[in-house]
């Protein structure tokens, strides 16, 4: 088994950022060849829990920085009760549509309504997608069919960055 250790993990959000940049075109060619292989899903699980182990994804917030959250109608229910509102009240200070007309969360120049500094103010009722993410372990469908999601995420959240990189040497991925 893969074994990552701390100095190897890179968690600092420039260089996230810039080496997420850097190797987008491996990460898309990385891509195209997990899923035209057949691996043991285990695997890509198992290395994601180990990532995540190491990192403490609640002191960075940089997905609320650069993502826009979706939301389902059971969030709207569960963020208007924890906030103590009316799902109209809730739905008219809180949420806004997308240009596909999807409900989100809304944004201020910070990021999500709800980010402070680098945590939630939501955090126990946050909506599902939100909990869910990076998608790693949690999400619909295979990770090798959600990997297109991922070569995004990988130039701003340190867990997908590092488990593409972990990834990439244990399925021996060559350039």
């Amino acid at each position: 088994m893969l074994r990552l250790y701390p100095g190897r993990v890179v968690t600092d959000l420039v260089q996230i950022r810039r080496l997420g940049e850097k190797k987008r075109e491996e990460n898309l060619r990385f891509r195209r060849h997990i899923k035209s292989h057949n691996f043991v899903e285990r695997q890509f699980r198992r290395v994601a829990e180990q990532v995540q182990e190491q990192i403490d994804c609640r002191r960075c917030g940089e997905c609320c920085r650069v993502t826009e959250v979706q939301i389902a109608g059971r969030d709207v229910d569960r963020l208007a009760r924890f906030l103590r509102i009316s799902t109209k009240t809730f739905l008219e200070q809180y949420t806004a549509r997308d240009e596909e007309d999807t409900l989100v969360l809304r944004r201020s120049e910070r990021g999500c309504v709800f980010l402070y500094g680098n945590e939630c103010s939501v955090y126990e009722a946050r909506p599902g997608n939100c909990e869910r993410f990076p998608h790693l372990l949690r999400g619909a469908g295979s990770i090798q069919s959600r990997m297109w999601r991922f070569v995004d995420r990988a130039t701003y959240c340190p867990i997908v960055y590092n488990w593409m990189e972990a990834v990439k040497e244990l399925t021996k991925f060559r350039l």
